[in-house]
């Protein structure tokens, strides 16, 4: 008898393999896959790069223009290099994608987890953390309103390479396909990321090729890898190469990408996309467009379309296009993502969210955030029409982010690992040292457009910032007004308050267990009616990305176990759908005094209208910008997927 451990050839008409064959080649496919996945979503942003990198550095416009010589492109080549090997390898690929949340990432992520474990720790280290993040989370709306307007401009100019006459044509076509862009956004990601990958890998196999026809023809730029060129550059020549670093840090642009999607793809497959196939491409096209500059100064016009064939460029136009469209489509998700997070966990009003997808979570639509960046980013276009002086604007937002993640990933690790203090000392500094001197050097570019993606940070910082203050002088006052369950409670059962019991099951939305719903309030008040099953229900969100439905929720009876009210806590992590009814529908019988009947029950929510009030709990100019805020919030029926037709919403006003 045949050893059942060996399969049989394929084609012979039997089984194609044992068991455990099967399940290794599905292991390798399902791999695969996410790789490719990881590849059209995530390296986006970072590997349209080579696209403006070398271009901007070398722009004669510049305020502090780099002299076009031998010396200088070997060492902005090599600068370009270990700045990528620094920032984005060994910041992020090896060190910040170890903090995970429950296997998130992302800016976010990190400060809920610092949040989470300061707690315990004191409430000076938690705010000033939270305060970092919400920042970092503000420059990155700055990064994602920016990435589109960059990406598409750069990709759209290589028309003025093909045909020079096409030039005043790049700002409208750009405006047009960003548009687009914004347009098909509520249809979701799931169609269109299945092309995402392929196309992507057709980018960088292109661009790696092109590279490699650069350096044949002058292969001695290849000592550029050396990093003695790099530090030659810049201690040797300081005045010229600091100053170019306001550009150098374009190459790693969506490093804070590959950290944000860890969720969606994991670890390994971000991992083993960078390293075997985004960063070599990357390199090559830097080192080849490194080389054509040495063959020619004159090619620093446009050295990344210059480098591929004459009768490539047409192709590699709408290739190039293709790929910024997947680097903007990126950013704008993480946009959406990063505002969905903010909200849940008080730092924006709560927002409509669409899921575009019914077997990936993290695909969603969020309308008010999309129309701002379509028209954040059309301004972009038509007020610096140009990737060379939006580039000024760019470095700033993602220096920032990047030092931030770097610090907050440094106290992760002395926290969460105990990491000697030494080594804390030796490896933080020689990275905080890099990024600092990226941050220095884009702030020569202020008055040029780096105050741009500061001030959005700083807007959207003051925003968070007055929303979660407001909230919690709202939350104040709201559980004054409300007043303690366990004595309305006590009151219903001894028959003070005076009620009819009407049938039928009511659900009262509250925000935890020590007040009494305004709604429920008002209706025993006002109404005098009750119903014979009360279901009080207090919805949190944790900061991790997911509850299990085993631990969502937890029953108490409030002291009587036949009174027919009960309070139910739902638990969620900011990443979960907080579906009311689904989550109902998840409790024992015999914990809720009898069989909920959901499918009549009647779902009541308390509505606060906002007025500015005498009492000195925020500035004036805050009092305003809370309450103008407070008119995004979403409908909080469709929010919570309540049934419309059985949801009753009872106002009340409370003063801030």
């Amino acid at each position: 008898m045949a050893d059942d451990r060996q399969g049989t050839e394929p084609g012979d008409g039997s089984a194609a393999g044992p068991p455990h064959a099967h399940a290794a080649s599905a292991r390798d496919t399902v791999r695969l896959a996410v790789v490719v996945g990881a590849l059209g979503v995530v390296f986006g942003d970072i590997g349209t790069s080579p696209i403006y990198t070398i271009q901007t550095v070398f722009n004669p416009d510049d305020p502090h223009p780099v002299p076009v010589g031998t010396d200088n492109v070997y060492g902005v080549v090599s600068l370009v290099f270990w700045s990528v090997m620094i920032i984005v390898t060994v910041t992020y690929v090896l060190l910040a994608m170890r903090a995970d949340n429950d296997g998130e990432g992302g800016i976010m992520a990190l400060i809920t987890l610092l949040r989470r474990w300061n707690a315990q720790r004191g409430r000076r280290a938690a705010v000033v953390l939270a305060a970092l993040g919400i920042f970092g989370a503000s420059l990155f709306f700055g990064d994602s309103m920016i990435t589109p307007a960059i990406s598409v401009l750069s990709a759209v100019e290589g028309l003025k390479v093909v045909e020079p006459s096409f030039g005043g044509a790049v700002v409208p076509i750009t405006a047009v396909i960003i548009v687009l862009l914004f347009l098909v956004q509520r249809r979701g990601t799931a169609a269109v990321g299945r092309v995402f990958g392929p196309v992507m890998i057709a980018w960088f196999v292109a661009i790696g090729a092109c590279g490699v026809v650069g350096i044949t023809d002058h292969p001695d730029i290849l000592k550029a890898l050396s990093p003695t060129y790099a530090l030659g550059f810049l201690f040797g020549h300081w005045g010229t190469a600091f100053f170019a670093l306001a550009a150098i840090v374009l190459a790693v642009t969506g490093a804070e990408a590959l950290y944000a999607d860890m969720g969606h793809f994991g670890r390994r497959a971000i991992t083993r996309g960078w390293v075997f196939l985004v960063l070599p491409a990357c390199v090559l096209s830097y080192m080849g467009q490194g080389a054509l500059i040495l063959d020619d100064p004159d090619n620093i016009s446009s050295p990344f379309f210059l480098l591929v064939p004459d009768w490539g460029r047409w192709p590699m136009v709408l290739l190039a296009t293709a790929a910024t469209v997947i680097a903007s489509q990126a950013v704008i998700t993480g946009a959406y993502s990063v505002a969905s997070q903010a909200a849940k966990l008080g730092y924006l009003p709560r927002l409509r969210i669409a899921h575009t997808s019914e077997s990936t979570i993290g695909q969603i639509y969020v309308p008010w955030i999309n129309w701002l960046l379509m028209v954040s980013v059309l301004t972009l276009v038509f007020a610096f029409r140009s990737s060379e002086a939006l580039a000024y604007a760019f470095g700033m937002a993602v220096t920032g982010t990047i030092t931030i993640t770097t610090l907050l990933f440094f106290y992760v690790a002395r926290a969460k690992w105990g990491t000697p203090k030494w080594l804390l000392a030796v490896g933080g500094g020689v990275l905080l040292f890099v990024d600092m001197l990226f941050v220095a050097a884009n702030m020569t570019k202020l008055v040029h457009g780096a105050w741009l993606p500061l001030l959005i940070g700083l807007t959207a910082f003051t925003v968070m910032t007055t929303w979660q203050r407001g909230r919690e002088v709202v939350t104040a006052e709201r559980a004054r007004a409300e007043g303690p369950l366990p004595e309305f409670v006590d009151d219903l059962r001894s028959g003070k308050a005076a009620t009819s019991h009407v049938p039928g099951t009511a659900v009262f939305l509250n925000r935890g267990k020590e007040t009494t719903p305004l709604a429920m309030r008002a209706n025993v008040e006002h109404n005098h009616v009750r119903h014979e099953q009360v279901v009080i229900l207090a919805l949190q969100t944790e900061p991790v990305p997911r509850v299990p439905a085993d631990e969502r929720v937890v029953v108490d009876d409030l002291g009587y176990a036949d009174d027919g009210i009960i309070h139910v806590t739902a638990r969620f992590g900011y990443m979960d759908i907080p579906d009311v009814p689904g989550t109902l529908a998840l409790l024992d019988p015999s914990s809720t005094e009898g069989p909920l009947r959901l499918d009549d029950a009647s779902y009541f929510l308390s509505k606060i209208e906002l007025r500015r009030g005498k009492a000195r709990t925020m500035a004036p100019w805050r009092k305003r910008l809370f309450i103008a805020t407070s008119y995004i919030t979403a409908d909080a029926a469709e929010y919570f997927s309540l049934p419309r037709d059985r949801t009753v919403i009872m106002g009340s006003h409370i003063e801030v």
